[in-house]
């Protein structure tokens, strides 16, 4: 069955570049930038919105601070009353409360809903900063007493691929370089004005240090503060929406299709399972075929771009095969030809990815949706691909536990 009734307004994002703990500013007001920021670039009003949803991960141990859906009642006299929700599953957060305002909107409950992402992180070490991380694992088992148990995860996939199929880390180098470059052309990205060459993420050593196994500094993405605001809405308020902005409802992006899966928690657990299996992963595989299935999609040539979780370059690598741009293990086929670059047959990640952009844990589903909404009306800026009408999205949960596919675009 194909989704044509959830419609995509736009919104706003923050400079994820900002450290808000060292402005010594509370979690509420990067939501509420976010939200006045989105209110002054769709021309949404506050009585359009019905419902507000929001994705964080871990506040209360970052901020010590639940609850994040009552502050939207402070932000307009008009929210008094407004039913609001906050949504938690690990780096796939947003993309989660993006699944409950689709399904909330398809079932007729409310034409527009609010979508925030957010998540403060600079507040705490980077020790306890990656203990905090770790609880997005099966904590007692993979993270308690680990320093930096994401990365060891993450290095994990990229030596499954190296025992099943062969794996050079020259191509994970390039994968960061690539995401760097595109990150500088973007204007709210966290490293635009940062130094990267494929020369630089292949060295190791004093300015590119090993954090776990095959993983280096540059392997890996950023600690981040951040938070986007965008919109979901039905046909009928998008048809009054293009009305009052003088938008024809076809060139209003929509979510043409999804996918949600869960894996199994443990990385080895998963790793066990999709022994003999085509793809290392074969849940994340199946969120990216629900979600080409219900958009009436062949596969990925379809898509003429994809923002997808590189949390690490070894789930970039990952992505590129499980996608389909290639057959199984045999992503660096698509590195080596240029195909992921952004003037690319199929670029990844033109914002630049968490690596470049930044990865503000629960917003990042969200800034995924803002980004393929700019893609597919053209006004990403300097990081637009060309005549993009289609763009997917992967978000991951976990370590690939949770999955969550969105394909967005404009009718052709």
């Amino acid at each position: 069955m194909r989704n044509h009734g959830v419609f995509l307004l736009g919104g706003y994002q923050t400079d994820f570049a900002r450290n808000w703990a060292r402005e010594n500013k509370h979690i509420s007001a990067m939501m509420l930038e976010a939200y006045e920021g989105s209110l002054a670039t769709t021309r949404i009003e506050p009585g359009d919105i019905k419902a507000a949803f929001v994705g964080n991960f871990a506040a209360e141990l970052y901020c010590m601070q639940a609850h994040l859906g009552a502050f939207f009642a402070d932000f307009d006299p008009a929210f008094r009353g407004l039913p609001t929700s906050r949504f938690e599953g690990a780096c796939a957060s947003s993309a989660l409360a993006a699944m409950s305002a689709l399904a909330h909107i398809e079932a007729g409950l409310y034409d527009c809903i609010a979508l925030i992402g957010v998540e403060l992180m600079k507040s705490a070490t980077p020790a306890r900063g990656g203990d905090y991380l770790g609880t997005a694992a099966w904590y007692t088992r993979e993270s308690a007493g680990v320093d930096f148990p994401f990365p060891k995860l993450f290095g994990r996939l990229g030596d499954v691929y190296d025992e099943r199929y062969g794996l050079d880390d020259a191509h994970l180098a390039r994968i960061s370089a690539i995401n760097y470059a595109n990150a500088k052309r973007n204007p709210n990205a966290q490293t635009r004005d940062w130094f990267m060459s494929h020369e630089h993420a292949r060295s190791v050593g004093q300015y590119n240090s090993t954090i776990a196994g095959r993983i280096k500094i540059t392997d890996c993405s950023q600690v981040t503060d951040g938070a986007v605001c965008l919109y979901l809405s039905s046909e009928r308020f998008a048809k009054e929406y293009g009305r009052r902005c003088g938008v024809k409802l076809e060139s209003i992006p929509r979510i043409l299709g999804w996918g949600h899966t869960t894996a199994p928690l443990e990385f080895s657990v998963k790793i066990a399972e999709s022994e003999g299996q085509p793809f290392v992963l074969p849940w994340t595989r199946k969120a990216i075929v629900d979600a080409y299935s219900r958009a009436g999609m062949r596969d990925c040539w379809d898509l003429d771009a994809i923002e997808t979780h590189d949390c690490f370059t070894t789930s970039e690598y990952m992505a590129i095969d499980h996608f389909g741009l290639t057959p199984p293990g045999k992503s660096w086929q698509a590195i080596d030809e240029g195909v992921i670059e952004l003037n690319g047959k199929l670029p990844m990640n033109p914002s630049g990815g968490l690596i470049g952009c930044g990865h503000p844990v629960g917003a990042t589903g969200a800034r995924q949706l803002l980004d393929a909404y700019k893609q597919v009306t053209g006004s990403a800026g300097e990081y637009q691909v060309e005549n993009a009408r289609r763009v997917a999205t992967l978000n991951l949960g976990g370590s690939a536990t949770t999955n969550v596919c969105f394909i967005v675009g404009v009718e052709t």
